[in-house]
């Protein structure tokens, strides 16, 4: 392989690893944050225990994904150093912004969270917590600020043989990104929900602390059917601006290769570029693509053949990975709205198949994420930046492929141990379940120095 496909693989692999711990991070932030909230206005022990063990899996994974991320930056100069001077005068922007700010707030916030037990007020603690889980937002906002931008470029004009930003509102403002970012954001609250579901499921087939895991369940199951329907109804949104600003993506996700109107939505998942898709007796749903790209049942989709055969994205990949997508959320939405159902009955434990179906259900939204980033940029391709800069122009020309394969094996090598890791204490401290001593976290730390001291002088 060559130092392109091999920077491709590497990239590709290191970012698709990383994202194994961002969606999680974004749910259980907000839902640990909530939790806390809970605990403050009620008091109730049970939700301050849930604080503390969600919190402690949350504290793993958000670990894990910082170290993960930095790697990514790193690649941008070394086996793309193309691409970062075509694009770094504006690409360069929003990282720093994500560097400066949200990092910042994340790293000063979860430091006070962690070690402010006991130190600060409930009120000034559950601030802390809220903050990080704004800020942990605020990151993939500008991150996927930036890549929207990639998605679909504007507010730049190219001078000297680079681009130049020119408007950073029109970035900030890109109906690409914006959408991109409220799509994955909603798809990381559903990889915390039924994180949460599935270890609460997980503990309930044992009769472990059933009211402590029914309380997380209910809260995991709402906040789940709230997460998934929205990403249905923004992930309907984003498809419209594909079809507007990457009409060859939309058309590999269809498999529709010849251009026409009233477009029809293939039941039987096969890529087809010669029959067409117009009836219900052909198993299709007439003019269902039409309709979900532009609104309008008769809307004009262009196919394959409008673009040069160098300038279409891969067919296979983006088509299969669509499907599998839509086909997950669809379970996602129906699960949720059973669970939210079934655990308002106070016989939620004697359903035992489904609750065996959510804890195996865990990875199944972490594929769907990972799924989705396949569309987002296999889809892109051949472009890096679409319609201004080709991957095969953004990749380093000073590196080898000695170079680029040496470095590949020690991420994947690395990245092994990480991902053992992370299973490793994610699935011990699952198991582990709630501590019931909370001593220590409710007792002030100056009534314990108090009390010590006046042993002393007795």
């Amino acid at each position: 392989m060559d130092v392109l496909t091999l920077s491709r693989l590497q990239f590709a692999l290191t970012s698709a690893f990383h994202f194994i711990f961002v969606p999680l991070t974004l749910g259980l932030s907000i839902l640990t944050a909530y939790m806390e909230t809970r605990y403050v206005r009620s008091g109730d022990e049970t939700y301050l225990k849930m604080v503390k063990f969600w919190g402690k899996l949350f504290l793993i994974n958000f670990a894990l994904g910082v170290v993960t991320g930095i790697t990514l930056e790193f690649q941008f100069g070394m086996n793309w150093a193309e691409y970062s001077k075509y694009v770094g005068d504006i690409f360069g922007a929003p990282l720093a912004i994500e560097a400066t700010v949200a990092f910042f707030l994340e790293s000063v916030f979860i430091g006070l969270w962690i070690f402010g037990w006991n130190r600060v007020s409930k009120r000034v603690h559950l601030l802390a917590i809220w903050i990080v889980a704004i800020a942990t937002n605020l990151s993939a906002l500008w991150i996927l600020l930036a890549n929207g931008w990639m998605q679909h470029p504007v507010g730049y004009v190219l001078r000297n043989g680079r681009a130049e930003m020119v408007d950073f509102m029109a970035m900030v403002t890109n109906p690409y990104g914006l959408l991109k970012f409220g799509h994955q954001l909603v798809s990381g609250y559903t990889v915390g929900a039924f994180f949460v579901m599935g270890v609460s499921a997980w503990h309930l087939l044992r009769n472990n602390r059933p009211d402590f895991f029914r309380r997380s369940f209910r809260i995991a199951a709402v906040f789940g059917l709230v997460s998934t329907l929205l990403v249905a109804v923004i992930g309907d949104f984003h498809a419209v601006e594909v079809a507007k600003t990457q009409p060859a993506k939309f058309a590999a996700m269809e498999s529709i290769w010849e251009t026409r109107k009233g477009v029809g939505l293939n039941l039987l998942l096969i890529p087809d570029p010669i029959r067409e898709c117009n009836s219900f007796e052909q198993l299709c749903i007439p003019n269902a693509v039409s309709l979900l790209a532009f609104h309008t049942p008769d809307a004009e989709i262009k196919g394959l053949k409008e673009f040069p055969p160098e300038l279409r994205p891969p067919v296979q990949p983006v088509f299969w990975s669509f499907r599998l997508m839509v086909g997950l959320g669809t379970f996602f939405i129906i699960a949720a709205l059973l669970a939210v159902i079934i655990s308002r009955r106070d016989d939620l434990e004697r359903n035992r198949l489904f609750l065996r179906i959510l804890v195996w259900s865990i990875p199944l939204p972490y594929i769907a994420n990972q799924l989705g980033w396949i569309v987002a940029e296999v889809g892109r391709q051949p472009w890096i930046v679409y319609g201004v800069l080709k991957t095969s122009d953004a990749v380093s020309k000073s590196i080898t492929t000695g170079q680029v394969l040496g470095s590949l094996i020690g991420f994947v090598l690395l990245y092994a141990v990480l991902g053992a890791v992370d299973i490793y204490l994610l699935a011990k401290f699952a198991r582990k379940g709630p501590d019931d001593d909370l001593s220590a976290i409710i007792k002030p730390t100056f009534q314990h120095i108090k009390a010590q001291d006046l042993g002393q002088e007795a």
